[in-house]
């Protein structure tokens, strides 16, 4: 892999950091367990793996000492960011011992999300990762107003009745 290919990478890793890190700063804003740090590594390891398929194909699964037994497998590559992604999502998920209550499962959408973008900036899809970051981030923000309206009405029905 040439230094221009590499740079092109490093810039694929750090628009996709960029990118999550926005996703971060608004669950910061929502005082949420994974935020701005979290959002940013997870979205920056998945473009560099995906980022280093090229490499790890070229070394390992081609060329003349190589056994026709060796294949590469891009979408491997992907699903173990995928799965990684579900163990540290994992992590962010609390079951509150008073009801039924749930939370931190959009938090762990959202690094599921940005790990996505990751790999879209990691394949140079570079319209696709910021539009995703773009709807990502209404879907947040937007959604939330529309849910603590819902709760209003909701709160104000129960009072009433």
């Amino acid at each position: 892999m040439s230094w221009q290919e590499q740079a092109w990478g490093l810039a694929c890793v750090v628009l996709a950091m960029v990118l999550g890190g926005s996703i971060g700063l608004e669950r910061e804003f929502a005082h949420k367990p994974a935020g701005l740090r979290t959002h940013m590594l997870v979205a920056g390891a998945a473009a560099l793996l995906v980022g280093l398929t090229n490499a790890i194909i070229t070394r390992f699964a081609t060329g003349p000492d190589v056994s026709p037994l060796v294949r590469a497998d891009p979408v491997r590559i992907i699903s173990a960011v995928v799965m990684a992604v579900g163990f540290i999502g994992a992590g962010t998920i609390i079951r509150r011992h008073r009801g039924d209550q749930v939370e931190g499962l959009t938090t762990a959408a959202s690094m599921l999300f940005v790990a996505i973008i990751g790999v879209a900036s990691g394949l140079r899809q570079f319209v696709l990762a910021v539009g995703a970051t773009a709807l990502t981030l209404l879907i947040l923000r937007g959604v939330r107003v529309i849910e603590i309206r819902l709760d209003r009405r909701r709160d104000g029905a129960s009072s009433r009745g």
